[in-house]
């Protein structure tokens, strides 16, 4: 059990270092290309590189630890008795960790322009308040959870769609509350670029981050709840189909294509409803 939840632990390290490379590091493309100027025709690119980026992760790593790639996905499925709590704190440590390396990279590929560029770090919008920049991270990640439950979660889900339909829930997000604070709705995210600026002597806005972990956890455990109450299965539907997905033995995994993106697959050691949505 321990070896496979380091083995978890390693793909969502790896899946929030691909995250914050290729979508933070975007950011520091597009400035670079404008020098320094970001139009929204530049987010708009920025969008579709956090969608690909997204989907290639949710595709890969999705049977390995179910990429959550993101504290507040974490915390929302933990809440709704989808991830146990026990294995919260790994999964986001795992997580901040690996949007500090993607980071680095982003050092690494750019060098010290990309600090003098802002790392791709999201900060509030010019007269954006705090107050408003929470609820525009928990309206992002609403839609965020919102594709994560639908596409992913519920067994109900057509197979294969859910990670260009996850990818494409962050690109519609950006497009949207972009301007006002960046379009984290990921803690770790907005960690990685800050951590990474503050060990190379960029300016950080830490005391913006509140907003950056406030809003993506309220926002998440608003549409799981709403998911849940709107759009659950009624009680024979839902037996049917976890019925449909029940394993052939006690521990067994469901069939590599029928298990959820979010969810990670099941060891021997654990109970046959590891795996399956918990209603």
């Amino acid at each position: 059990m321990e070896t496979d939840l380091l083995r978890r632990l390693a793909a969502e390290l790896v899946g929030t270092a691909l995250l914050v490379l290729f979508g933070a590091g975007s950011v520091v493309a597009t400035l670079t290309v404008g020098k320094g100027q970001l139009s929204y025709a530049g987010l708009g690119f920025i969008a579709l590189a956090f969608a690909i980026v997204v989907a290639l992760v949710v595709y890969g790593f999705g049977p390995v630890s179910g990429a959550h790639i993101n504290p507040a996905v974490t915390v929302s499925l933990a809440a709704t008795r989808r991830f146990p709590w026990a294995e919260v704190l790994p999964y986001v440590a795992a997580q901040l960790v690996g949007g500090f390396l993607g980071g680095l990279v982003i050092v690494a590929a750019f060098g010290t322009n990309a600090v003098d560029l802002g790392m791709g770090a999201t900060t509030l919008g010019s007269g954006v308040p705090y107050w408003q920049g929470i609820v525009a991270e928990a309206v992002g990640t609403f839609i965020l959870l919102f594709a994560v439950m639908g596409l992913a979660v519920d067994a109900r889900a057509p197979l294969g769609w859910a990670g260009l339909m996850i990818g494409l829930a962050v690109a519609v997000e950006i497009l949207l509350i972009g301007p006002l604070t960046g379009g984290s709705v990921n803690p770790a995210r907005t960690f990685g670029p800050y951590l990474t600026l503050t060990v190379f002597g960029g300016s950080v806005p830490w005391s913006q981050f509140g907003v950056y972990v406030a809003g993506p956890l309220l926002g998440g455990l608003v549409a799981v709840l709403v998911y849940d109450l709107i759009a659950q299965a009624r009680p024979a539907e839902r037996a049917a189909v976890e019925e449909s997905y029940a394993p052939e033995a006690p521990g067994a995994p469901r069939p590599p294509q029928q298990r959820a993106p979010t969810e990670p697959p099941p060891s021997t050691a654990e109970t046959p409803n590891r795996g399956r949505n918990v209603s």
